[in-house]
C-alpha cells in the first residue's frame, strides 16, 4: 500500500443511515478495508467497507453515528482489509469486540497482522476428528462426547444458564492423555454488564484466564462490532492452534445475538429480508464462523468450536438454532424442566447429538465400555421418562415392579449423573457413576451392555469401579 493511498482523503459523504455511512466517489477503497472517520470536531470513529457499487461505497462505522456532520466529514483508508495483531503473548489477555485491550495492560507486540476473515481450511487436507475432549461434564462426555476438531452448539433458552455452563467448560476443558499444550479463546458478543462481569471474575477466580484469551463485546457496544468479534475469536484461534501447536477450544455466545446484529445492518441497508427478518446470506455467514474448526492434516493443533445460542421462545425451529443445526455436528440442548428441578448443568440428553462421538471414544481413548453404556443409559432413560407420562395419567398401582425401577432410575440419574453442580469428572469417574445408576435396574434389563461388562462393574461401589477402571483403558 503506498505512502499516498495511506494519506488519501473521501469526503463526499451521501448520507447516513443508522450505523451505515454512505460515501460517493472512492474507487480505491475495497471490500472489508478498514477506514478512519473524522468529523469536524476532530472526533474520529473507525469503520469498514461492506460495500462496493458504482454509485456508493458503503460503511460500517464501529461506533454511533450521531454528530456526524456530512458537508465536513472526511474518511481515508487505514488497512486493506480488517486484521488482527497476534502473538502467544494474547494468552491471559481480556480484549473488546475488536481487539483491543481492555485489561489495563499495553497493547500486545504482534507477531504478524492477520486478516480476520481466514482462510477456509482446504477439504483435503482436513484430517478426520478423533481425540476426545474431556470438559468435566459426566452428561457431556458420556453422552455427547466431545472431539477435537468438532462443532458442537448449545441450545439454550432464555434465563437457562448457558454462561456458566460456558464458563465451566472453559475451565475444565482438558485432551486427555496428551502433553500438547490446550488453550481456550472465549468471545462473548452482546452481553450485558452483569454477564461481562461474570465471565471476568469467574475466568480470574478459577485461574482460567491464565490459560485463556477473552474478546468481550458489550450489549451496548456497536452492533457493527458483533459482527468482528467472533471472527478476532477465530483468527487468534487459529493462530495459536497452527502455528504454535495449541489445541484450541473456542467458545461463542451469545451467536443469537451476533444474528440480530446481523438482521439490524440488513435493514439499515435496506437489504430484502428473508425468514423473521434476517438476511437471506445469514446460512453463509454462519457457514463461514462454523466451518473454521478443524483439524489440519501434518499440523499438531486443532480449533474446536462450542458455540451457544439462545432459542427464542424455546423454538428450535427458529432460523438461527434451524440453520446451525444444519451446519454443525450435533447439538447440545439445555432443558427448562430440568433447571426448573434445580438441576445443573441441565442438559436434556434425549434430543442431544454428536454426530462424530463415535470417533473419539473407546478402548484406547476413552474406556471400552463408554459406548454401550450410552446407549444403556439413553434407552433406560427415556424408558424411565415414558413411564413419568404415564403415571401422570394411571397412577403408579398401574406398574409392575420393573417399571418402577426404572423410575426410580430416572430419578437417581437425574440426581447422581446430570446434576453435579460445578464438580469437575473425570470420564472414568462418570462412567462409575454411570454404573451405578444402572445397577438399580436387574442385569436382563441391561441389553445394550456385554455380559463381561456387566460382570466387570454391574452392583459394584463406587471405591470398587475406580479400582476396576485404572487398567481399564
Amino acid at each position: 500500500m503506498s505512502k499516498n493511498l495511506m494519506q488519501k482523503e473521501y469526503s463526499e459523504v451521501s448520507y447516513v443511515s443508522g450505523p451505515l455511512l454512505f460515501l460517493k466517489n472512492a474507487p480505491d477503497l475495497s471490500y472489508n478495508a478498514i477506514v478512519r472517520i473524522k468529523d469536524a470536531s476532530g472526533r474520529v470513529r473507525g469503520g469498514q467497507v461492506i460495500e462496493v457499487s458504482k454509485e456508493y461505497t458503503v460503511l460500517q462505522v464501529f461506533e454511533e453515528t450521531s454528530g456526524i456532520d456530512l458537508s465536513s466529514t472526511t474518511v481515508s483508508l487505514v488497512e486493506d482489509v480488517a486484521r488482527l495483531g497476534v502473538s502467544k503473548e494474547m494468552i491471559g489477555r481480556r480484549f473488546n469486540g475488536i481487539g483491543e485491550p481492555i485489561d489495563g495492560l499495553p497493547d500486545v507486540v504482534a507477531d504478524e497482522r492477520l486478516p480476520i476473515g481466514g482462510a477456509p481450511i482446504n477439504p483435503v487436507s482436513r484430517r478426520k476428528p478423533e481425540e476426545f475432549i474431556q470438559t468435566g461434564v459426566s452428561t457431556i462426555d458420556v453422552l455427547i462426547s466431545l472431539v477435537r476438531g468438532q462443532k458442537l452448539p448449545i441450545f439454550s433458552g432464555s434465563g437457562l444458564p448457558a454462561n456458566e455452563l460456558a464458563a465451566q467448560i472453559a475451565r475444565q476443558a482438558t485432551v486427555v492423555g496428551e502433553d500438547s499444550e490446550f488453550a481456550v479463546v472465549f468471545a462473548a458478543m452482546g452481553v450485558t454488564q452483569r454477564e461481562l462481569a461474570f465471565f471476568t471474575k469467574e475466568f480470574e477466580r478459577t485461574g482460567a484466564l491464565a490459560r485463556s484469551v477473552l474478546f468481550l463485546n458489550k450489549a451496548d457496544d456497536p452492533a457493527v462490532e458483533r459482527i468482528l468479534t467472533p471472527r478476532m475469536a477465530l483468527t487468534a484461534a487459529e493462530y495459536l492452534a497452527f502455528e504454535h501447536d495449541y489445541h484450541v477450544l473456542v467458545i461463542l455466545t451469545d451467536m443469537t445475538n451476533y444474528c440480530e446484529a446481523l438482521r439490524e445492518i440488513g435493514g439499515a441497508r435496506e437489504e430484502i429480508p428473508g425468514r423473521r427478518g434476517y438476511p437471506g446470506y445469514m446460512y453463509t455467514d454462519l457457514a463461514g464462523i462454523y466451518e473454521r474448526a478443524g483439524v489440519v492434516q501434518g499440523k499438531k493443533g486443532s480449533v474446536t468450536q462450542l458455540p451457544i445460542l439462545s432459542m427464542p421462545d424455546d423454538d428450535v425451529t427458529h432460523p438461527i438454532p434451524d440453520l446451525t443445526g444444519y451446519i454443525t455436528e450435533g447439538q447440545i440442548y439445555l432443558a427448562r424442566d430440568l433447571h426448573n428441578k434445580g438441576i445443573f448443568p441441565p442438559i436434556n440428553p434425549g434430543p442431544s447429538l454428536s454426530r462424530l462421538m463415535n470417533n473419539g471414544i473407546g478402548k484406547g481413548k476413552t474406556r471400552a465400555d463408554h459406548k454401550d453404556v450410552a446407549d444403556q443409559l439413553q434407552a433406560a432413560y427415556a424408558n424411565g421418562l415414558d413411564l413419568r407420562r404415564l403415571v401422570a395419567i394411571t397412577g403408579e398401582d398401574a406398574l409392575s415392579e420393573t417399571d418402577k425401577l426404572y423410575l426410580e432410575f430416572a430419578d437417581a440419574f437425574e440426581k447422581t449423573f446430570i446434576d453435579q453442580g460445578d464438580a469437575n469428572r473425570t470420564i472414568d469417574e462418570s462412567l462409575n457413576i454411570a454404573w451405578a445408576d444402572l445397577s438399580k435396574l436387574p442385569k436382563s434389563e441391561l441389553t445394550r451392555l456385554k455380559n463381561e461388562q456387566i460382570d466387570k462393574y454391574y452392583g459394584a461401589k463406587m471405591d470398587e469401579l475406580w479400582g476396576a477402571a485404572k487398567g481399564s483403558r
